[in-house]
């Protein structure tokens, strides 16, 4: 991309990105395209098929209340009560790539209505057609998108992402770098969750340097 803009490194099913959410809608709130964001799925959880205990249950569950104690965002603990849950998050960071083939910013979409489903809703985001439901909201056939995910092509470029994420140095979401272009480096705006009045002045200042030295 060959003008000012955002990657955002980001998971579907990482409570501090559901917390990091409404600084997202700030973001494009005021800067829209003069400012794109790219979304990359970093991989929290990719692959792993281990069912939660009671010691995971209590450690995500603090990660919860944490996120919800410094960002207000909804969460419904009563998932805490499910019983041989596998946290998962390879399908629908897999459902992020599938939607982002058709817009950026529909993937953004699909981001926080994942995220809301999983934390808001207490829905399984780890089911096929929990996911296709989400997509057939944001305007896509329901069946195609299916086709779509079980794909080896989908799965590929899902684990492409994860890769790119992690030869980036990424080892933390949400995380939020800016460039001019995908040839020069980039500047770190935020590696953990920041609020919006933290973040818009940051971008305010990175963009006010990069007019001055233009």
């Amino acid at each position: 991309m060959n003008k000012p803009h955002l990657i955002y490194f980001a998971d579907p099913m990482c409570s501090w990105c559901w917390g990091f959410s409404p600084v997202i809608d700030a973001i494009q709130a005021k800067f829209g395209e003069q400012l794109p964001i790219k979304l990359i799925v970093g991989g929290l959880r990719p692959g792993n098929q281990q069912a939660m205990d009671e010691a995971e249950k209590a450690d995500i569950r603090s990660h919860w209340e944490h996120v919800h104690e410094a960002s207000n965002q909804p969460f419904d603990f009563g998932f805490f009560n499910r019983n041989h849950f596998v946290y998962d998050t390879e399908p629908a960071a897999r459902a992020i790539v599938v939607i982002r083939r058709h817009s950026m910013q529909l993937a953004i979409q699909a981001l926080k209505e994942i995220q809301h489903a999983f934390y808001a809703g207490n829905k399984d985001v780890t089911d096929t057609n929990e996911l296709a439901a989400i997509a057939e909201k944001l305007g896509l056939n329901k069946e195609s998108f299916k086709t779509e995910l079980l794909s080896e092509e989908t799965k590929d470029e899902t684990w492409t992402d994860f890769a790119l994420t992690h030869n980036s140095g990424i080892r933390g979401f949400p995380t939020l770098i800016a460039g001019v272009n995908d040839e020069e480096q980039f500047t770190l705006i935020t590696h953990g969750f920041q609020l919006s009045s933290k973040i818009i002045p940051v971008l305010d200042n990175w963009q006010h340097n990069l007019i001055s030295t233009q």
